[in-house]
């Protein structure tokens, strides 16, 4: 059988290549090739090939340079002209806040900023400046563009409740009313806030007896949660457990922040059992549980010393699912310092900083505390200057506790270095701090020193109080003395009027 023949491709037709004129016109088109050279001038191409090519990249390198340098230069001046803009607003805002405070409400211009004025008004509410924030108030009632809202009065009711003035912030209730707002929930609970704040129950229980007959204004959880914290601050249980029950039966369930608030009192005022039923109250009512409840759990145990009762509730807690912050390790270092545990305050340092919890203000002052109290000066101060290195501010709390370290440990010179740097800085100081500085010098036996901390409390127009009088009568007694001073300050305890001395 013959084999098929092999399938080739057509070729292409004569007439399609290029003829040979066509040819020699495509072959002049081309360049020349470079002529070969020598052995001896290729390293002189090859030097001026490289140094073309560095003199090539240094003028790049140049040139964007120059862009780099342009480009920031206009970036800089946009940045000034941006930033004296500003300035020049902020300024002329806070010329006209400034005059503010001077302007008499009914009088002067009707037409001030809106802007400017509500800016105003926010900040002395920020600041807790109620007779300030009142001034501003009644002019912005006075601007032509002046509308009664609701949430303004609401702001200023609640500023006043923590001013301690309740019947300032009924007054505005009241002129709210007559401006055609209508009450809601939020306001009325903004004012019994405002009275149950300054200890006025009658008053506050009153105004929750109105709002369970004005429509839409029931209380609810948050005024009753609200009024059961002003109560528990007074120490009144017996106020808590009828508002307990008056929530069953209008069918108010307590929620997480209720039930916070009541084991953290019952914590604080030493009840144990109730703060424990408490708990289980919580988890029955399926009422999830947070940090906030380990924590004052941690801590009521903790601050009585109980500590193998705080650690159970402490890993029954992180069982639950409940994460530990950094408030949550304070409290342990607290408690194991107070304890005398240095070790395991030791391993609560060490997990913070394997795992990279910022130390605060707080957990520097308990740990100055805690190695003050256990005479452990070296490390104290490397603590306090390991604080000033992070820029953390020291407060009245860590000034106390160095003067009392520096006190117990017979450190004179210690106490005097403290005082330079109360001088060297602008920390608000307390009657605790002039009461430790008062100990400090009784302990170490400088009386004249004790004494003259009466001088310093009158500069900083703080008045001394009884534990102030009873620790100098102390440290006088102890060394011997009886004298005018001792009787002044007797008379000073006991609030009879004393000449100066």
């Amino acid at each position: 059988m013959a084999a098929a023949p092999v399938a080739f491709p057509a070729l292409p037709s004569p007439s399609s290549f290029p003829s040979t004129s066509t040819r020699r016109r495509h072959n002049r088109a081309l360049p020349p090739p470079p002529a070969a050279a020598s052995p001896r001038e290729l390293p002189q191409q090859q030097q001026r090939a490289a140094s073309n090519t560095v003199e090539r990249r240094r003028r790049r390198e140049e040139e964007e340079q120059a862009e780099e340098f342009e480009k920031q230069r206009k970036e800089e001046v946009n940045r000034k002209i941006a930033s004296r803009k500003a300035l020049s607003i902020i300024l002329r805002r806070e010329a006209t806040k400034a005059v503010l405070d001077k302007r008499v409400p009914g009088k002067g211009t009707r037409r001030l900023l809106p802007r400017t004025v509500l800016e105003s008004l926010h900040d002395r509410v920020a600041a807790l400046r109620w007779e300030s924030a009142l001034k501003v108030f009644e002019l912005m009632r006075d601007q032509v563009w002046y509308r009664p809202y609701a949430g303004v009065y609401i702001k200023l009711i609640t500023m006043l409740g923590k001013c301690k003035q309740p019947e300032k912030a009924h007054e505005l209730f009241q002129a709210m009313l007559d401006e055609g707002c209508a009450p809601n929930l939020e306001s009325y609970t903004a004012l019994v806030s405002a009275y149950s704040r300054s200890g006025s129950f009658d008053r506050a229980f009153s105004l929750l007896d109105q709002m369970k007959a004005t429509p839409g204004c029931r209380p609810d959880v948050q005024t009753y949660s609200i009024l059961i914290k002003s109560c528990l601050h007074a120490y009144d249980f017996d106020r808590v457990k009828g508002l307990l029950e008056d929530m069953a039966s209008a069918g108010i369930r307590p929620n997480t922040v209720t039930y916070n608030t009541l084991i953290d009192a019952h914590g604080k005022a030493g009840r144990y059992a109730e703060m424990e039923s408490t708990l289980l109250e919580m988890l029955s009512e399926n009422c999830k549980p947070d940090v906030w409840t380990m924590n004052s759990t941690l801590r009521a145990f903790g601050s009585s010393g109980q500590i193998e009762t705080m650690e159970s509730c402490y890993e029954k807690f992180q069982a639950s699912g409940i994460s530990p912050n950094i408030k949550t390790y304070n409290i342990l270092l607290d408690s194991y310092g107070k304890a005398k545990m240095y070790e395991k305050m030791g391993a609560v340092m060490e997990y913070m900083q394997k795992y990279y919890y910022s130390w605060t203000i707080v957990t520097y002052n308990v740990v100055i505390d805690a190695f003050g109290r256990a005479g452990d000066l070296e490390q104290m101060e490397y603590i306090f200057r390991l604080m000033k290195s992070d820029r953390i501010k020291p407060n009245c709390v860590t000034l106390c506790s160095l003067i009392r370290a520096y006190g117990r440990a017979d450190q004179v010179k210690k106490i005097e270095t403290v005082l330079r740097i109360v001088e060297n800085s602008d920390t608000a100081l307390d009657i605790v701090f002039f009461n430790c500085l008062v100990d400090a010098y009784g302990r170490v036996g400088c009386l004249a020193e004790m004494w003259d901390v009466l001088s310093m409390m009158k500069i900083e127009r703080i008045k001394p109080d009884k534990v102030t009088c009873t620790t100098m009568i102390k440290w006088f007694l102890v060394k011997g003395i009886d004298d005018h001073r001792v009787q002044y300050l007797r008379d000073l305890k006991d609030g009879r009027s004393t000449d100066n001395k």
